[in-house]
């Protein structure tokens, strides 16, 4: 059971008489949970099969075509028919000795007079990854049907996958970059508005310049240098970013370090780290959870920028802004717009609802009704 303070309760009920905000945040939480287990949910790899009476997780491990009876070392593709047909049958391959027999023919059979036990495959919801291409039979992009319930981009991956796998990657790379931008943020103007005198021009100069700074082409002649990755992203987003909470909290910090229960905690002998990140700190955090919102919309609509541009995330990666990408690319096919247009829309309005509620929750000014 957690144990909560007055405060953090009175906070609580405040944020859970924000109706819109409370069920924005039980949606959004319930669809970055179900985006956690993408694996289990969208993928090319059964998540348990049956072969000649063992159990195998595919999912877990690596399994080379020649533990199921096939002829390669490398690791078994499971959606091809021979490979499925090869653990149905046991390795006996009767789904294709017969030219007119299918997976569904392949029955118990035997070898040496051992009896060999019907296999069986238990499928994904979604049997294709992000990264999957697929064999549609037709051309690409393909609209949606039984088997691509949101259709296939132009290189015949199933946008559902790419969507789900997609939005995990978003809300974790906001996440990451939003913690470290704010713990960098927070931290500089906690101390500027605090010491203030040369430490606050020194830091102001300092921010000048790095704000003047074109971020963009930064990053265009980092990703032309070296192969860009999800952690390197981070970190030039971190570098570039954590100046956008400076000034805001700079600013409550000036104006609460007077206040007389710091003076008083000064003249105490308190440390100055315990005043700043105790008494001063929590003035700020109102301005800090109003701006907070930009901050996480503002990195969303960053990274989905970089992929669209070609600068951000591998060509590989389930990115939302290379599938925008693609909706400008194939205007013949609406679907892929429709898809990235909804899901933007439905992950900014959920997170901005949410930080409303959070910054109405810590406002002492309002009280819970």
């Amino acid at each position: 059971m957690i144990i909560m303070s007055p405060l953090a309760r009175r906070r609580w009920r405040n944020f859970r008489t924000n109706r819109r905000a409370y069920w924005s945040l039980i949606i959004f939480a319930a669809l970055f949970g179900f985006t956690l287990f993408a694996e289990f949910v969208a993928n090319d790899r059964p998540l348990l099969l049956k072969y000649r009476g063992d159990f195998f997780t595919p999912i877990f491990r690596f399994y080379p075509e020649t533990a199921f009876g096939g002829d390669f070392k490398t690791e078994a593709v499971y959606r091809d028919i021979e490979v499925q047909c090869l653990v149905i049958s046991g390795g006996l391959e009767a789904c294709w000795d017969d030219p007119e027999g299918t997976i569904e023919d392949a029955g118990d059979g035997e070898i040496d007079g051992t009896k060999i036990e019907r296999g069986w495959i238990l499928w994904p919801l979604i049997p294709y990854s992000f990264d999957t291409i697929n064999d549609i039979g037709r051309a690409a992009p393909s609209s949606p049907d039984s088997d691509h319930w949101l259709g296939t981009d132009d290189t015949a991956r199933d946008v559902l996958a790419r969507v789900i796998y997609g939005f995990r990657l978003s809300v974790l790379f906001t996440i990451v970059v939003t913690v470290a931008t704010s713990v960098l943020g927070i931290s500089a103007g906690v101390i500027q508005g605090y010491f203030g005198g040369l430490i606050d021009l020194f830091f102001q100069r300092l921010i000048e310049v790095w704000g003047a700074t074109p971020s963009l082409y930064i990053i265009i002649i980092v990703a032309a240098i070296w192969q860009m990755d999800f952690w390197l992203l981070v970190i030039l987003m971190t570098i570039f970013g954590w100046i956008a909470l400076v000034g805001v909290v700079r600013a409550e910090c000036l104006r609460a370090r007077n206040f007389e229960y710091v003076r008083a905690a000064r003249a105490l002998g308190v440390s100055n780290s315990l005043i700043m990140f105790r008494h001063v700190l929590p003035n700020a955090m109102v301005a800090t959870l109003t701006f907070l919102p930009f901050i996480v919309t503002g990195t969303i609509g960053a990274l989905a920028t970089l992929d669209f541009l070609g600068f951000g995330l591998p060509s590989k990666a389930p990115s939302l802004g290379e599938l925008t990408l693609q909706a400008k690319q194939n205007l013949q096919a609406p679907w892929l717009g429709i898809s990235a247009f909804m899901t933007f829309a439905i992950m900014l309005s959920l997170l901005v609802f949410i930080f409303e509620g959070v910054r109405d929750a810590f406002d002492p000014r309002k009280t819970f009704k």
